[in-house]
């Protein structure tokens, strides 16, 4: 999906600290900055329900079904 432009409400001081980035050549525009910021809070959401969800495994559990089978499989391989 290409870009889409949006209108966002952004408290005075965070616009004069984002102002003196892009200033600095940190971000070629305010656009670029908010952008990236957006992105990292999303990526970080998302480990974080990753964390959540993961959290609710038993690891027992886990382990027995990642040998299920395993035995069996093993007779069929080739030595080494």
């Amino acid at each position: 999906m290409g870009k889409v432009k949006i209108a966002v409400t952004v408290d005075g001081r965070a616009i004069r600290e984002l102002d003196q980035l892009v200033s600095r050549r940190v971000y070629s525009n305010r656009s670029q900055a908010i952008e990236e910021a957006v992105q990292e809070k999303l990526a970080k959401l998302r480990r974080t329900r990753l964390a959540e969800e993961c959290a609710k495994l038993d690891p027992r559990e886990e382990q027995r079904l990642a040998e299920e089978g395993l035995a069996e499989d093993l007779k069929s391989w080739p030595p080494y």
